[in-house]
């Protein structure tokens, strides 16, 4: 393979110049005796690979890996990242349900090699978007089967991706199958190559999570109700100047705040305070209140079953936002600060059927907050696409399991 051979060659030349990049920026440097196919010592016994770039793409197969340990239970797990934060999401996520996690090969022929000598799996799943020529050859050429899960292709890199179809082509078709989240997807890999008989849309497993139970959850809801979950430094005052501007308009609107820090929650309950509003904390178990503080752990999912609409925090800075499903999962619409990278595909999707809103300002989450307070005929169609975005994306990780149980 002329590619391979070329890789080899650039890597005599990429390694040391990364080196020495990496004096300077010593993130550079994480992991790459891993990338390398240098892995520590481990027994490691024909285990099925999950491969998730970083943290969104570890997140979407989270659910999913824990799925294939509980039925499979003796079988070997492995999980490998790209990029050091990835590393870190996988180990608090997954420590206490896989053997092992490491670092992907880099994509020359000597590296990946050396993985598949080393580490010897049977089965390769790798998330999203990553396509790799010669892992992709390589893992063909040694008979491991090898697919592509929650496959996706942006407008934008299918455009610069179809300029090079006679490239891609033969990289898709080493793969054993790939399985898009929807029928866009689905027709953009197989327009630029992928066999149409193994390419079979499977859904989207960030959309395949079930409602927390809620049948111990002491608090009701009795009248309108805001949760502005996750919120960090700087968005409590934004969401509380909004919730007293409304509050002259709905008198008996009420709203949930939960720091995403919970050491946050003497500074966020003196800032509701000053609202001049009757505040309580949720602790105290008293909702006679208009503004009652989450400062308890692990409610926060359930909480959003008894709001009308959520806004999901750590979206007004540039934290990246945190994950509006786990309010739309029980039909609720959901808004967002700009600033929502970590679950920006996630984003597109529910912004693109109105299932939620991305606001610039404090006064268009005001508007956008009256909107879906005010307006009922506008609001009961925002919750019909919570339901129907779901309705749409699941069945997603029964799908791999159901192949899975077909292979081992």
């Amino acid at each position: 393979m002329i590619y391979g051979i070329l890789s080899d060659i650039l890597s005599l030349i990429i390694l040391p110049v990364w080196i020495i990049a990496g004096v300077f920026k010593p993130k550079l440097l994480k992991g790459l005796k891993e990338k390398m196919g240098f892995y520590p010592k481990f027994d490691f016994n024909s285990p099925i690979v999950f491969y998730g770039v970083s943290v969104g793409e570890v997140l979407a197969i989270e659910n999913l890996i824990k799925k294939v340990k509980e039925i499979f239970p003796s079988q070997q797990i492995v999980v490998m990242t790209g990029t050091a934060t990835g590393q870190e999401i996988a180990k608090k996520k997954l420590s206490n349900t896989v053997d092992f996690i490491t670092y992907f090969p880099l994509d020359f022929p000597i590296f990946v090699k050396r993985m598949i000598k080393k580490i010897n799996p049977k089965i390769v799943f790798i998330a999203e978007t990553e396509l790799w020529p010669n892992f992709a050859y390589l893992t063909k050429k040694n008979n491991i089967k090898t697919f592509i899960i929650n496959a996706r292709l942006s407008d934008r890199t299918f455009n610069s991706y179809k300029k090079l179809k006679f490239l891609f082509k033969p990289v898709l078709k080493n793969y054993t199958s790939i399985f898009p989240q929807s029928r866009q997807d689905c027709e953009k890999f197989i327009t630029l190559g992928a066999d149409k008989n193994t390419t079979k849309i499977m859904g989207n497993l960030k959309f395949d999570i079930k409602r927390p139970d809620i049948s111990t959850l002491d608090i009701q809801k009795h009248t309108p109700t805001i949760i502005a979950g996750s919120t960090h430094t700087g968005e409590d005052e934004i969401i509380l100047d909004s919730f007293v501007e409304l509050k002259k308009e709905i008198e008996d609107l009420k709203l949930l705040i939960a720091p995403r820090h919970l050491e946050r929650c003497e500074k966020v309950f003196k800032l509701m305070t000053k609202t001049g509003l009757k505040c309580k904390l949720r602790s105290q178990k008293d909702y006679d209140a208009d503004i009652i503080l989450i400062d308890t752990t692990g409610e926060l999912g359930k909480l959003y079953s008894i709001c009308d609409v959520a806004f999901i925090g750590g979206s007004f800075n540039k934290t990246g936002g945190h994950n509006p499903l786990e309010a739309t999962v029980f039909a609720k619409p959901v808004i967002s600060g700009k600033c929502i990278h970590n679950f920006k595909d996630i984003y597109a999707i529910l912004t693109n059927c109105n299932a939620a809103k991305v606001v610039n300002t404090k006064d268009e989450l005001t508007e956008e907050l009256r909107h879906l307070l005010t307006d009922k005929t506008y609001y009961d169609d925002a919750v019909s696409k919570c339901e129907k975005v779901f309705e749409e994306n699941a069945g997603a990780l029964k799908f791999v399991t159901d192949v899975l149980q077909t292979i081992i």
